[in-house]
């Protein structure tokens, strides 16, 4: 097992604590800390570091010591739609009004630049790191999931899912997990496939927010809720979110943490 997939390991199973404990009274919560700012967005990855957006444009990365280090270009492709911070030495920026992905190392330095217009992929809402290290994305042009390498090259692509399905995905969220590729659409529900672009499943499960896959198990948060299915099981489960929660811009859990993003900082929780 390589150090990726051990440390990410290690990320999962302490997200799938947090998300079982959410099911518990908010005395299962114990703030920590506050970041004080005003930020649009953010992500974590598996070494504890944040990736805060500011509404300013500016890209920190906070180490656990407080360390930061700063990406300043963000404005450089237009309006950032999403990071990826799955492996924490390859974060992925997606600027989607462009078709364009950067690539940037732990040091926040732009490592790589790809251009999809340049293979003719055009209307792509996420992208995704995959297990391999290279990305995942959907692209609408030709409703196919894709897999391509650093310089846009695409390696595996799917049929054409007009010819598979009534009404195509159109996914937010792509999360590669445990041999599977899942694409999430809040209007439709997540569509499974392996890893060689066979489709799997579908499960209606719509209007959740910050979904993952965690052991076989999805998760998502709607309506103040965290819900939780098992695949294979009849059972879906929904666990009312703490007061402390409510009306938050965003909410991850992970690391053995919960992070929620208000409009006047980044509240972090540990999980007893």
């Amino acid at each position: 097992m390589t150090i990726f997939k051990k440390i990410g390991l290690l990320f999962y199973c302490s997200t799938l604590l947090v998300a079982y404990t959410f099911g518990q009274s908010d005395s299962s919560f114990t703030y920590s800390k506050t970041i004080s700012g005003e930020f649009s967005y953010f992500t974590i990855d598996n070494l504890e570091n944040i990736y805060l957006l500011t509404n300013t444009n500016q890209l920190k990365k906070l180490s656990p010591n407080g360390d930061s280090v700063v990406f300043n270009d963000v404005r450089k492709y237009g309006k950032l739609f999403s990071i990826d911070a799955t492996n924490p030495l390859k974060i992925l920026l997606y600027y989607k009004n462009y078709s364009t992905i950067v690539v940037l190392d732990r040091f926040l330095n732009v490592r790589n630049t790809i251009n999809l217009r340049k293979q003719n992929i055009i209307k792509v809402k996420t992208i995704a790191a995959s297990y391999d290290n290279n990305i995942w994305l959907f692209d609408e042009g030709d409703a196919k999931l894709k897999k391509v390498d650093d310089n846009g090259d695409i390696m595996l692509e799917t049929a054409d899912l007009r010819n598979v399905f009534d009404t195509t995905p159109a996914p937010t969220q792509i999360v590669d997990r445990e041999r599977f590729v899942y694409l999430y659409d809040t209007s439709k529900g997540f569509y499974t496939f392996d890893y060689y672009g066979a489709f799997k499943n579908r499960l209606p499960f719509l209007n959740w927010n910050n979904t993952d896959v965690i052991v076989n198990t999805l998760y998502g948060f709607s309506d103040n809720y965290l819900y939780q299915y098992k695949q294979g099981s009849l059972d879906l489960k929904e666990y009312k979110l703490p007061v402390s929660f409510n009306n938050a811009e965003q909410i991850k859990a992970g690391n053995g943490k919960v992070y929620v993003l208000h409009k006047d900082g980044l509240q972090q929780y540990s999980v007893k």
